[in-house]
């Protein structure tokens, strides 16, 4: 199982949380930063629909591939 942890952080004149470099929205107070990463961080943990997705892998080709919906990151936040 992948582990992700989402962060928050101060940004762009107030607050967002990032995953792997990538912003969120800005909110005003941290604690509303925290709040948001933690309920995107249980959605997570939410089942989906099995699915087949296409991806450009790092050489450049493409592959196809059958999704599981119940393979789910272990994910948290680190305040």
């Amino acid at each position: 199982m992948a582990k992700i942890h989402y962060k928050v952080v101060q940004h762009d004149g107030g607050w967002a949380y990032t995953l792997e470099n990538v912003f969120s929205e800005p909110f005003r107070t941290r604690a509303a930063a925290l709040a948001a990463a933690k309920r995107v961080a249980a959605e997570q943990h939410v089942p989906g629909d099995s699915t087949q997705i296409e991806y450009q892998d790092e050489n450049g080709t493409w592959r196809t591939e059958q999704s599981d919906g119940t393979d789910r990151p272990d994910a948290d936040v680190v305040a």
